[in-house]
């Protein structure tokens, strides 16, 4: 369990959009025995070959997974008439960012709306 600005999640939860093996029963299997090297699932080689996840998104490592996430930001827009609120507007999120909060179960606008 990692923990970012008080928020824990688990890389496997993102292991789909990650190099990280993402079928650790499928490695298992390849597994001669408990006691041998560990062996890499046939989707982990296969995401690792082609650089694309099993939805044709590329795959990313764990920072510029990251790196990506933070171009999503929250800009405070103020009207030019000063009568009116200020009001934020969140950045739409690209199909791999989207991807990336599903699994994590949150939504790119926490916190703001």
């Amino acid at each position: 369990m990692v923990q970012i600005n008080g928020f824990g999640f688990s890389f496997q939860a993102l292991a789909p959009v990650l190099f990280k093996d993402d079928d650790p029963a499928g490695a298992k299997a390849l597994r001669d025995s408990p006691v041998a090297p560990a062996k890499r699932s046939n989707s982990a080689k296969a995401k690792a070959s082609t650089k694309v996840t099993a939805d044709h998104m590329p795959v990313h490592s764990f920072a510029t997974l990251m790196e990506d996430l933070a171009t999503v930001v929250a800009n405070r827009i103020q009207p030019i008439d000063t009568e009116l609120d200020s009001f934020v507007m969140i950045t739409k999120p690209t199909p791999l960012q989207q991807r990336a909060f599903d699994l994590l179960r949150v939504s790119p606008s926490l916190g703001y709306m």
